[in-house]
């Protein structure tokens, strides 16, 4: 079974500067370990709600550490200094609008203002990176949803292989 290189970049202004804690990184990591059977490396970074940062960071994990799979937290929504989406854009090669419209609909039997989220998803060369909300709890419902196709797209893109784990999630590929 292949090693899975994920990067989990968490943007918060308030998080990173030590206000209050740092939440989203361990909800991602904990998820993500429950859905996936290979062994994953994690690279995990906490920084500001800066754009010229956070595309630094998306370049660093996509073209440097070469993630299979990034995933944003925070940052996704119409306050000024939410800028993770036209950060993914400015980094990719592909947008996957699919994915942020999917997350807002299951989001929406939640919370009302799940309209006002901007998650998005993107390809850069290898690489797909996938905008989620800074909350916790958002965190597994925007997950639970898209995450069934995120392996097969990783396939089509040339990355490693995801086994998930069945017993917790099922992933679609199509049959050959």
């Amino acid at each position: 079974m292949q090693k899975i290189n994920i990067g989990i970049l968490t943007l918060s202004d308030r998080a990173s500067s030590g206000i209050y804690e740092d939440k989203a990184t361990m909800q991602i990591e904990k998820v993500l370990s429950s859905y996936i059977k290979n062994e994953i490396i994690f690279h995990k970074e906490l920084i500001p709600d800066d754009y010229d940062l956070i595309i630094k960071k998306l370049l660093f994990l996509s073209d440097e550490k070469e993630c299979d799979f990034i995933v944003t937290s925070g940052g996704t929504g119409p306050a000024i200094r939410d800028v993770t989406p036209e950060a993914t854009e400015a980094v990719c090669d592909k947008m996957m609008p699919g994915f942020g419209e999917l997350m807002r609909m299951q989001s929406l039997k939640y919370v009302p203002t799940a309209i006002l989220s901007r998650q998005t998803a993107g390809i850069r060369n290898k690489t797909f990176i996938l905008n989620l909300p800074g909350n916790p709890k958002a965190i597994l419902e925007c997950l639970e949803p898209v995450f069934p196709a995120i392996p097969y797209c990783i396939d089509l893109i040339g990355g490693a292989y995801i086994e998930a784990n069945e017993e917790v999630i099922k992933i679609f590929r199509p049959k050959k």
